[in-house]
């Protein structure tokens, strides 16, 4: 086979290029040069080549602008494509890049969210054992002063305890210092008109006992302006940022479940401040109107804000700010509520086995004429000497002898509540004197219109004389 091809080859060279012969005559002499077929094809092809190399070359010449610009172009093209291509992956990086940024942006502003959503609960914690102390200061020193108190009396006579009406209320001691509330800011919406003078409305306020054992269970378990959440695209290039958004909605959750905490908390205080209102009530005296009178001595006032424009600083989630702000004014009233009811006289000034009630509020027969009369308080029995304590923190405003109460110390608790201790055989404060409860005032005696030793005791509230039965078995509502 290739030695068929190789003689065609030969054949059709021989049969191009037959052999020829030149001829050249000089000075009579006749030369001649033969040329074979293989010389000729060797001839015709660096012919061929030369005249090529020509024709490439005229035409580089003609054509050379022309030919620079096509490579320009696709020299260009080639470098167009290359940016882009750079550019897309450059795009796609920094895509990616901020998609891990704000992922950690979210999970940051998450988790400082809640270790706020946490130091504000440990700071209403702080706030409320220190309303716990006041109420176990307040319960110790009842409980001190009125341990064996008499029982309550039952034979009063039902005759109305009011008898003299309306005056000033002289100015009370100030309320228990709540210990300080979150900073608050205001967000930038204009007040509504506020009128230029109001009287006071009756506030409705949540209670907050038996809260701490809720809060500190779930210490440790929004509505936000956050960064935008990385795409599923980001998500299937870097699968860490799922991983990422998993753990900021897991503490997202956590921070739900403390506004929740604090919605409930929110609901479950109104039990402590009504049954307080309670004991304040029993005494008959309007709990609303007490605190009214706490609030205006201590000059309070301001614009009408809505809380939905008051937020927790550091805290967008409103839920938990507005749970968070009722749950602080509920405990707030609570402070003003024990501050108020520090003052009313819950006890009885005699204490022990040794003291007796003789004689209660009402109509009774009167010991020295034997016609009914009316009494206008209570006495209590015991031995000669004793110490009589007041029922009350105030300041004495009468020490001395007063007629059929024989040797008598009043005492101003503030609010409009006095109280009256009367028959006493010594006096031990004087005027002006600042007595805290269960501060002895005087020894128990028979001066003044008296058949034997014993404190005769009234409370009055507003320049009325009260039932002082009544503030003392509210008393045990508080103390027992």
């Amino acid at each position: 086979m290739a030695g068929t091809l190789v003689e065609r080859v030969w054949a059709w060279l021989h049969e191009t290029f037959p052999e020829r012969q030149i001829y050249i005559r000089s000075d009579g002499r006749v030369q001649f040069f033969t040329f074979g077929p293989t010389l000729q094809a060797t001839l015709a092809g660096l012919s061929l080549i030369f005249l090529g190399w020509v024709a490439f070359a005229t035409v580089n010449v003609i054509f050379k602008d022309r030919i620079i610009s096509a490579k320009d172009r696709r020299y260009q093209q080639m470098q167009s494509a290359y940016e882009n291509r750079v550019a897309d992956l450059q795009l796609s990086y920094d895509e990616l890049n901020g998609a891990l940024v704000s992922a950690e942006d979210r999970f940051t502003s998450t988790a400082n969210e809640l270790q706020t959503k946490q130091n504000t609960i440990m700071h209403f914690l702080d706030r409320r054992r220190q309303v716990d102390s006041t109420i176990a200061a307040l319960t110790n020193t009842g409980v001190r002063a009125g341990a064996a108190a008499a029982p309550a009396d039952t034979g009063d006579s039902g005759a109305p305890s009011d008898f003299i009406d309306n005056a000033p209320p002289p100015a009370g001691a100030a309320p228990v210092d709540a210990g300080g509330a979150s900073e608050l800011s205001v967000l930038p919406q204009p007040p509504a008109p506020q009128p230029r003078t109001a009287k006071p409305t009756k506030a409705s306020f949540l209670d907050f006992s038996g809260t701490m054992d809720h809060l500190t269970g779930l210490l440790f378990g929004s509505r936000q302006a956050r960064p935008a959440a990385p795409t599923p695209a980001a998500f299937a290039q870097h699968p860490a940022l799922r991983v990422l958004a998993e753990q900021t909605a897991r503490v997202a959750q956590i921070g739900l479940i403390e506004t929740q905490l604090m919605t409930r908390t929110q609901n479950e205080v109104a039990d402590g401040v009504a049954s307080i209102q309670t004991v304040i009530r029993h005494t008959g005296i309007n709990p609303d109107d007490y605190t009214h009178r706490l609030a205006a001595t201590e000059g309070v006032g301001g614009p009408d804000l809505p809380l939905n424009d008051v937020r927790v600083e550091g805290i967008a989630d409103q839920a938990f700010s507005s749970a968070y702000l009722r749950a602080s004014a509920v405990l707030d009233q609570m402070n003003a509520l024990l501050s108020a009811i520090r003052h009313i006289p819950l006890t009885t000034p005699v204490w022990g086995a040794q003291f007796e009630r003789t004689s209660g509020f009402g109509a009774r027969i009167d010991p020295f004429t034997g016609h009914y009369s009316f009494h206008p308080g209570v006495d209590f029995a015991g031995p000669w000497g004793s110490l009589i304590a007041a029922t009350a923190p105030g300041t004495v405003v009468y020490a001395g002898d007063r007629g059929g109460y024989g040797n008598m110390v009043e005492i101003d608790h503030g609010f409009g509540i006095h109280t009256r201790y009367g028959h006493m055989s010594s006096i031990l404060v004087h005027v002006g004197s600042k007595v805290a409860k269960g501060s002895p005032i005087g020894k128990l005696g028979s001066t003044g219109r008296s058949t034997g030793p014993h404190v005769h005791y009234e409370v009055w509230y507003d320049n009325v004389v009260r039932n002082p039965s009544t503030f003392i078995e509210a008393g045990r509502h508080v103390f027992e």
